[in-house]
């Protein structure tokens, strides 16, 4: 299409856009890079965070606020007065990525072209609210973005357009968090410019096999060494940088940064602590020089500790962490308490 023509479209079309945390972001840059008309924002109120508990801005609202828009952060869309107001904003299209609100039909479909939405996922996998973490604690092998046309339903439209990307043994959930935020802005142009030109790809359903991506619970960042250790170096990688995955050395709470299976397996109870510098047996002989620092976990797996961080200090290698807080060969952590 010539230049001209796509910008003649793109004036007169008029999108609502809808996103909270800082993963949307890129894709409202990447809206207005491609100089759409944004009639209104819509984001979360501010929530409380840090220390003193204040308010703070969610990054959508800030980088919306930056960018002179309009931004409407109401608690629900229920009422009907939200939705009055939503649909008086005459928008052709809305565009929706990790906003936090289930949309009412009446939202959904106020917009003359619909709502469409960018989801983490190689949807019907990981429908839900952390996609991300739950494919690397899963260990699968790739994930991608799906843009779904949106239903009354949690992340179960029909999808328009997937790209997917692999998730290899050492990308972490913030690696994969950025990666996939570009995918979606990218796509989300792509799609807009389609639908404002009256063009729309075939919806296609979804189909079987959905599983859900529930909310990262707190108690899953304390690690169980009686779990293995493939598990475990998941769960460190689907945790970072945030919330962090941690165990306790007494009364302290160690975040691990980075860690990794060992290829050497012990029969020491899982929780022993393993030192490089100090001769240790297993079943496999003598392990010395291979790992600065290693825990045993679950049947007889070992894995080794590569970043740490105590609390309110910065991330260490192991070896430079031991230089300052001794975890003593032999010495057993302790596991999380069972019901």
């Amino acid at each position: 299409m010539p230049k001209d023509s796509r910008a003649e479209n793109m004036t007169a079309a008029k999108l609502i856009f809808m996103g909270t945390p800082d993963y949307a972001v890129p894709s409202l840059d990447a809206l207005l890079a491609a100089d759409y008309s944004i009639a209104a924002v819509y984001c979360q109120p501010p929530r409380p965070a840090g220390r003193g508990k204040k308010p703070r801005a969610s990054p959508v609202q800030r980088r919306a606020e930056a960018a002179g828009l309009k931004v409407r952060m109401p608690v629900s869309l229920k009422d009907a007065q939200q939705q009055q107001e939503f649909a008086a904003l005459g928008a052709d299209l809305c565009i929706v990525i990790a906003y936090g609100l289930i949309l009412p039909q009446a939202v959904l479909d106020a917009p003359r072209l619909g709502c469409i939405n960018a989801h983490a996922s190689l949807l019907p996998r990981w429908r839900g609210a952390a996609p991300i973490q739950r494919a690397i604690m899963a260990g699968d092998g790739e994930t991608g973005v799906s843009i779904m046309q949106m239903d009354a339903g949690l992340d179960t439209g029909p999808v328009l357009r997937r790209e997917s990307t692999p998730i290899d043994a050492t990308c972490d959930a913030g690696d994969l968090h950025d990666r996939l935020a570009e995918i979606s802005g990218r796509l989300l142009v792509e799609l807009a410019d389609e639908r404002c030109r009256g063009v729309a790809p075939t919806p296609v359903p979804q189909g079987e096999g959905a599983s859900y991506a529930a909310k990262i619970d707190k108690a899953e960042a304390r690690l169980d060494w009686r779990l293995k250790a493939p598990e475990l170096a998941r769960r460190v990688r689907a945790l970072s940088p945030y919330p962090g995955a941690w165990f306790s050395h007494g009364a302290e709470r160690i975040k691990l940064a980075q860690a990794a299976p060992s290829s050497y397996d012990s029969a020491e109870q899982p929780g022993t602590v393993l030192r490089a510098d100090r001769l240790l047996l297993s079943q496999s002989g003598l392990l010395s020089g291979q790992s600065d620092l290693a825990v045993v976990c679950g049947g007889g797996t070992v894995l080794d500790l590569k970043r740490l961080q105590r609390a309110g200090k910065g991330v260490l290698d192991a070896a430079e962490f031991l230089r300052g807080h001794d975890l003593a060969a032999g010495e057993v952590l302790a596991c999380p308490a069972t019901n």
